[in-house]
């Protein structure tokens, strides 16, 4: 069984900020793939399924940020998943917008979730870091990540989550780098080529 998770905060106040851009892709992948009704569960929000013939449960912590370990250690425990099959979508300040980078374990960089969930279930799980770009000061961070994002940011932000979701399958298979391409792809298509004239 894989896990895949967002990050984010509960609740309406934070629904559009930077920093729920984990819940939005998961949300994302449970419409597209016809995922179960969310459930509470895990002091969290569960949605189960299959990607690709493997069985998957999605979590949303709802303990906040900065505690989401808390959440997905219980999930870990209870179904016993190897960490290593735990696929973590979150937000990034130090990647421009609309890109991703996918690893398995490092540190926390920084981010308080990635944190929080290292010290509940160890560092060797998937990362999956998206893009939001830095303010260029780290006195904005704060307001930055719990800011909504803006029109302008529609432009590269739904088909980074659209390609996310149709693209899933790709990282419970295993194939990291084949889903890093089609997302990068999906958000940069390449320019239309001219045609070439032929000389008669």
């Amino acid at each position: 069984m894989h896990l895949v998770v967002g990050l984010g905060n509960p609740g309406p106040k934070y629904q559009g900020n930077r920093h729920n851009i984990g819940f939005m892709a998961v949300d994302a992948i449970v419409r597209r793939h016809g995922f179960s009704a969310w459930r509470k569960r895990f002091q969290g929000e569960v949605s189960e399924g299959t990607l690709g013939g493997e069985k998957v449960l999605v979590l949303k912590p709802m303990t906040y940020m900065n505690e989401s370990g808390r959440s997905v250690g219980e999930a870990v425990r209870f179904y016993d998943i190897d960490p290593a099959q735990v696929i973590v979508f979150y937000d990034e300040l130090d990647l421009d917008p609309g890109k991703v980078r996918v690893k398995l374990g490092g540190g926390a960089a920084g981010h308080n979730g990635i944190r929080s969930m290292i010290s509940h279930v160890g560092p060797h799980f998937v990362r999956v870091r998206l893009g939001i770009g830095h303010p260029g000061d780290k006195r904005l961070v704060q307001p930055h990540v719990l800011s909504d994002f803006a029109k302008a940011d529609r432009t590269w932000l739904e088909p980074l989550i659209d390609a996310v979701a149709d693209n899933i399958p790709l990282l419970v298979k295993g194939e990291e780098g084949t889903f890093q391409n089609r997302v990068h792809l999906a958000v940069n298509p390449s320019p239309e080529k001219p045609l070439k004239k032929v000389e008669n």
